[in-house]
């Protein structure tokens, strides 16, 4: 069976309330029937719950952009899947390389919002990538299996099967500079071997693997032709109704 693609606008820290609701406004008539794809839109938590009221009864689900790893306690400026559930976010970015890169995010603590987002029942995508040096190094299987590895550690393939990975080539976000649709193929090519070690032949065949990376209406066809790459993480380019539009109708 052929695995629906899912086109996922990451919005990183942009947008008001009220400009939430005029993208929305915009945005909902023109992919108002489309069933192809999964679409998914990532707000800053303050958004969200404009987004929710905007989307109901729509074909665009609503995630968050982090979660923590604990129900509750003292943990300024973190949210918890319990918190995203209660508000009825379904989707949930983890480990995105901005994370990682500014917020001291690990390979382990990636690990644990993974945990924590399946254990609740959301779909995470989870984010894994080179940056400029390691690919330049020829380090960039290594980089991803590494990552894969720690991500996936004591996930069971029962617990995982809401899985979505996002391959984020570092080098390629905000900069305009896209991974080919080759070098995006062949990367994603890696993380399913590595996730056919960790959970299984079948369970990987099913496994949704995403690009990101200045994913633009201009190249989102020639990336999803690749039969590897199962949707886009969008970042910059989802910011706008009618660039957002484009992609999801590629």
């Amino acid at each position: 069976m052929p695995r629906t693609k899912l086109i996922a606008a990451n919005w990183k820290m942009y947008k008001t309330p009220e400009q939430t609701r005029e993208f929305f406004r915009d945005f909902l008539p023109l992919v108002s029937g489309h069933s192809r794809d999964e679409i998914v839109v990532c707000p800053p938590d303050v958004d969200l719950a404009s987004a929710l009221d905007s989307a109901k009864g729509s074909n665009v689900a609503v995630g968050g952009q982090n979660v923590h790893w604990k129900q509750e306690g003292a943990f300024t400026g973190e949210t918890s899947s319990a918190m995203l559930l209660a508000l009825g976010v379904t989707h949930v970015i983890v480990g995105h390389s901005e994370r990682r890169q500014y917020f001291c995010e690990t390979d382990d603590t990636v690990n644990l919002r993974l945990k924590a987002a399946l254990e609740a029942g959301l779909t995470p995508i989870c984010c894994v990538g080179e940056v400029l040096e390691e690919r330049e190094a020829g380090l960039t299987d290594d980089v991803l299996r590494r990552q894969c590895v720690r991500a996936f550690h004591a996930v069971s393939a029962r617990k995982a099967s809401k899985l979505v990975v996002a391959y984020e080539p570092v080098w390629a976000i905000g900069t305009g500079k896209t991974a080919t649709a080759e070098l995006a193929a062949e990367a994603h090519a890696v993380i399913r071997r590595e996730a056919t070690e960790v959970f299984g032949e079948e369970f990987a065949s099913k496994l949704r693997i995403l690009y990101g990376g200045s994913v633009k209406p201009e190249n989102a066809s020639t990336l999803m032709a690749q039969e590897e790459i199962d949707g886009a993480l969008v970042g910059g380019a989802s910011l706008d109704a009618k660039s957002f539009a484009a992609i999801v109708k590629y």
